[in-house]
């Protein structure tokens, strides 16, 4: 049973969720076409369910912050969300 990493991040327009595929160049993503609110936990479930995975068990939501310009610390802040997943059938998709 394996298990992936998704992700979760705006850069001050859209959010985004994606599930993160190593070696591939197209990853499975929705989009909410909003600044805020940020998507809840039961939309980023919805969202995710629809891409064919869920969180895995006991996997929780961490939250990281990261910066437009990694030597700039005064370029805007970019939040980063990422949780555990696997496929919906018990391993990764």
């Amino acid at each position: 049973m394996g298990t992936l990493t998704a992700q979760m991040s705006s850069t001050g327009s859209a959010w985004r969720l994606y599930v993160v595929l190593y070696g591939e160049t197209d990853w499975p993503i929705v989009r909410w076409e909003r600044t805020g609110p940020v998507p809840t936990v039961a939309e980023r479930r919805r969202a995710l369910a629809a891409l064919g995975y869920e969180v895995a068990p006991g996997a929780v939501w961490s939250w990281t912050e990261d910066r437009r310009g990694p030597d700039d610390d005064s370029t805007p802040v970019v939040l980063i969300a990422a949780v555990t997943v696997r496929g919906r059938d018990g391993g990764a998709a």
